[in-house]
């Protein structure tokens, strides 16, 4: 089955080897009769993905990642006959236990005591709390590897245990979702709106590197988002484009975003 080739003309150059690997995977369900399940992604790849299910006939998608809302899932590609479960996303729940009384953890401490472990992000799903238990979501097999590998989160003495889904903590959202005018789709005029900074602020902050976006480093201030881009601002929070809604009477575009401020 070949993909249709004006989908690459709705994303981004640098997306082709995601779309190809994403088609790859559909074609596998399709060509073999079976269920084929991703790693990990992000919002921006899940839109692409269900882009490419959707110009087929004999293939369909669902999605999963612990929660129902959870912002990083795994794909499922299946044949039309088949009836998917959740079983079959292979998503384990992790606890990270620690003393509470006397340390404090934070979200970006866990990735990276978990990505510096020698896995992949890819494997991993959201990092989750309800203000004093921590918990992540993680491929199924990787599981037994983490516990014996992590022992400490920064200076935090830890462990890593297993939990059945019926344990899962109630995620405190601390994301604020809004529609909004803003002048324009550029990473840099999106930073400097949302956060109150300066554009010069703002551009210093992709030349110190501390800009991503999707997960990946940006140095490109004039860079244009899309919907279900995820903008990520070291020390000031992440910023998710949703959709764009047209153009307000004054000219600037309306959008529907989600803002998550430190």
């Amino acid at each position: 089955m070949s993909i249709n080739k004006a989908i690459y003309q709705h994303f981004r150059v640098e997306e082709a080897p995601l779309i190809d690997s994403l088609n790859d995977m559909v074609n596998q369900a399709a060509n073999e009769y079976r269920p084929i399940l991703s790693h990990f992604l992000n919002p921006r790849e899940l839109f692409i993905a269900h882009t490419i299910v959707n110009t087929q006939d004999n293939v369909k998608m669902s999605s999963y990642g612990g929660l129902n809302n959870a912002e990083r899932q795994r794909a499922l590609f299946y044949p039309a006959y088949y009836e998917p479960e959740l079983a079959d996303f292979q998503i384990s729940l992790m606890e990270v236990i620690y003393p509470h009384k006397f340390a404090v953890l934070h979200h970006g401490s866990i990735l990276g005591t978990l990505v510096n472990s020698g896995i992949q992000r890819e494997v991993l799903g959201d990092i989750i709390t309800d203000s004093m238990r921590w918990q992540f979501f993680v491929e199924e097999p990787i599981a037994s590897f983490l516990k014996t590998e992590v022992d400490r989160v920064s200076r935090v003495r830890v462990r890593l245990e297993t939990q059945p889904m019926s344990e899962r903590v109630t995620q405190i959202s601390e994301w604020e979702e809004v529609n909004d005018t803003v002048p324009s789709l550029r990473a840099d005029a999106l930073i400097s709106h949302f956060y109150n900074l300066s554009r010069k602020h703002a551009k210093d902050l992709f030349h110190a590197h501390k800009i991503q976006l999707n997960w990946m480093t940006l140095d490109k201030p004039d860079y244009e988002l899309s919907d279900f881009d995820i903008l990520s601002v070291r020390g000031y929070g992440r910023i998710r484009l949703n959709e764009q809604n047209g153009v307000s009477k004054r000219g600037k575009l309306k959008i529907s975003a989600a803002v998550l401020k430190k």
